[in-house]
């Protein structure tokens, strides 16, 4: 058979990747859960509450034990994370699994704040091999703490918030106070700081309206 010299052009158009807006808690939402939880804290509260001080992922507070966090150097140090696993059966199994973070990247040492050391001296003297979400040698899946979660943004009427809000709220708060986007990377744990940037670094209208001001100052 006879093909043609030459091919129509056809035009193909793929369509856009819808970008997930990322739920933020606002600073008035921020203030009624963070007062929610600290009314009648426990060990679960605690780590939630440290979770929205630091930006910690959820498998890393689950692994999180209170060896790891140093009040005289006022620092938390991530070097595990706690996920569940297939048991590679074939069955639908799973299990539960503590080993090494994500990346390089991950393992990290995070400055902690004056309010965070604060709530860590709140939540009392525990063993140092004990997990900071149960207080003992047992940990907290992270299948738990998402149902606890649930019911504490439920309590809160909070519509929409999962554990990872607490970190989209911490780095965002974190961009609204002009934090050094490279010190900021390092301390959510990223592998660069473009990944930083494409996350967090979309300022509320706030922030923006504050640095308009600031132009207007200038005459401009």
């Amino acid at each position: 058979p006879k093909f043609p010299n030459s091919f129509p052009n056809i035009e193909i158009i793929y369509p856009k990747e819808q970008k997930k807006e990322m739920r933020v808690l606002s600073p008035d939402e921020q203030q009624v859960f963070t007062d929610y939880l600290r009314a009648d804290m426990d060990e679960c509260k605690f780590g939630v509450l440290l979770a929205l001080h630091t930006g910690l992922r959820i498998g890393e507070v689950c692994a999180l034990r209170w060896a790891d966090i140093s009040l005289y150097a006022g620092s938390l140090r991530i070097s595990a994370t706690m996920q569940r696993l297939p048991c590679g059966e074939g069955n639908g199994r799973t299990r539960i699994h503590i080993g090494d973070p994500k990346s390089d990247s991950s393992f990290r040492t995070i400055p902690l704040s004056r309010s965070a050391i604060r709530l860590c001296i709140q939540a009392g003297a525990h063993p140092a091999t004990a997990y900071i979400l149960t207080g003992n040698d047992n940990y907290m899946e992270p299948r738990v703490l998402q149902y606890r979660m649930a019911k504490y943004a439920r309590d809160c009427k909070l519509t929409g918030v999962h554990f990872h809000t607490l970190r989209h709220t911490f780095a965002t708060r974190c961009v609204e106070a002009g934090f050094e986007l490279k010190s900021l990377s390092e301390i959510l744990g990223h592998a660069s700081v473009s990944i930083t940037m494409d996350c967090y670094v979309h300022s509320s209208m706030d922030l923006k309206r504050m640095h308009m001001d600031k132009l207007a100052k200038l005459g401009l």
